[in-house]
C-alpha cells in the first residue's frame, strides 16, 4: 500500500499527500466527522513527523464530534487525543527517524491536530518514547487512560494509600476506571470496591479484580459527613457522585479527581477538609511533567503491566462513528483502540 507521495505546492515547499484520516467540520447546525484524503497541509505545526499506528477513542474524542461538544474550538481539525508510530522524520534531537513514540493529551484533538490520520506531526516535547517493554499497540491500549490511571494511583500511593486499606474506584468499567482497577488488583489490594451504574457492569468489574460492587444509585449526596466508609477513593466520573463520596471518605483519607463525566460542579463543603483532615487531589493528565509521564508510562510497561488482561476492542477508521456513539449514549466499556494503519 503507498501510504503517501511527495508532491511540490505552489508555495515551492514539499507535501505528503494520499494519506487518509479523520477531520471535523462545523457546520451552521452540527458538527460532523468523516474520513478524507489529507495532505500535510491539513497538520497543525510541529517538529515530528509521525506515521501513526494506532489511536484510541476517549470520552474527550467523543465531545469532540459534538456541537458545542468544548473540546475543538477551531475547525476543521483531525481528533484523535492520543497517538502512537514511527517517527518519519525529526527536527527534535530526542527523536530519530524509525522511533516508536507516542502522544497523549496536550492540545493533540483539541486545539492541534490529533491522532485519527496516518500521518501526525506534533511538538517533540509532547511525544514519550514507547518503552522498551512496550509496542505501539499496547501503547494505545493504555493511552491518555492509562496514563490517568497511573497518575491518579502515584498521587493516592504518595498521600499514603496501602494494600489492606478501603479502596473504591469509581466508573470501574470506562476507560481510566478499569484500568485503575486492575492495578490496583494486580499491586494486592483485596478490600478494592468498584462503583457501577448498570447491572451488566458487575460482573466486569470483579473480572478485573473488584472485590466489592457497590451500585451507583446507593450513593446519595446531600449531607456534608456521612459514615466514613473509605479510606481512599479513585473518582473519574465528578458531578455529585464526587460530591456525596468526599463526605465518606474516612479520617486522614484521600481522593483523587480525573474526570468530569458526572459533571463540572462539585457541591461540597469544608467539613471533610477541617474535621477529617481529607484530601482532594486533581489529577492532570494533559500537561503534567515529562519526568512524572515518563516515570509512569515505564510502570505501565513494568510493574503496572496488565494490558493483557483489560477489555479491548480494536476498530479501523471506518468504524470509529460508532465507537463515538457509543460513548455518548453510555454503552461504551473498557479500551477501544484504533488500528490506523
Amino acid at each position: 500500500m503507498i501510504l503517501f507521495k511527495e508532491e511540490v505546492s505552489e508555495k515551492g515547499g514539499s507535501l505528503m499527500t494520499n494519506f487518509k484520516g479523520f477531520i471535523v467540520r462545523n457546520y451552521d447546525s452540527k458538527v460532523e466527522g468523516q474520513i478524507e484524503k489529507l495532505s500535510t497541509d491539513d497538520l497543525s505545526a510541529g517538529n515530528v513527523l509521525i506515521k501513526v499506528e494506532y489511536s484510541s477513542l476517549n470520552y474527550k474524542d467523543m465531545l469532540a464530534f459534538q456541537k458545542n461538544g468544548g473540546v475543538i474550538r477551531n475547525y476543521p481539525l483531525i481528533p484523535g487525543i492520543d497517538l502512537a508510530g514511527t517517527v518519519i522524520s525529526s527536527e527534535d534531537a530526542n527523536f530519530k527517524e524509525g522511533e516508536w513514540v507516542l502522544g497523549a493529551g496536550y492540545g493533540l484533538g483539541v486545539s492541534h491536530s490529533g491522532g485519527l490520520a496516518e500521518i501526525a506531526r506534533v511538538p517533540g516535547e509532547w511525544l514519550t518514547k514507547v518503552p522498551e517493554n512496550m509496542t505501539t499497540r499496547e501503547a494505545m491500549i493504555y493511552g491518555t487512560a492509562g496514563l490517568t490511571a497511573g497518575l491518579s494511583i502515584k498521587a493516592l500511593l504518595e498521600a499514603g494509600m496501602k494494600p489492606e486499606d478501603h479502596v473504591l474506584v469509581t466508573g470501574s468499567t470506562g476507560g481510566v476506571g478499569s484500568i485503575a482497577t486492575k492495578i490496583l488488583a494486580k499491586l494486592g489490594y483485596e478490600n478494592l470496591a468498584a462503583l457501577v451504574r448498570k447491572p451488566g457492569q458487575a460482573k466486569i468489574a470483579q473480572s478485573l479484580g473488584a472485590t466489592e460492587v457497590i451500585d451507583a444509585s446507593s450513593i446519595r449526596s446531600g449531607k456534608p459527613l456521612q459514615h466514613q466508609t473509605f479510606d481512599y477513593v479513585l473518582d473519574t466520573v465528578g458531578g455529585d457522585v464526587a460530591a456525596a463520596l468526599l463526605s465518606m471518605v474516612k479520617i486522614d483519607g484521600a481522593m483523587s479527581v480525573c474526570g468530569n463525566v458526572g459533571g463540572n460542579k462539585l457541591a461540597t463543603s469544608v467539613l471533610p477538609f477541617i474535621l477529617r483532615g481529607i484530601s482532594l487531589l486533581g489529577i492532570d493528565s494533559i500537561t503534567p511533567p515529562a519526568e512524572i509521564q515518563n516515570e509512569i508510562w515505564q510502570k505501565l510497561a513494568t510493574d503496572w503491566n496488565i494490558v493483557d488482561e483489560l477489555v479491548v476492542d480494536e476498530v479501523g477508521l471506518d468504524e470509529v462513528l460508532q465507537v463515538v456513539q457509543k460513548l455518548k449514549d453510555g454503552q461504551h466499556l473498557g479500551r477501544t483502540i484504533v488500528k490506523i494503519q
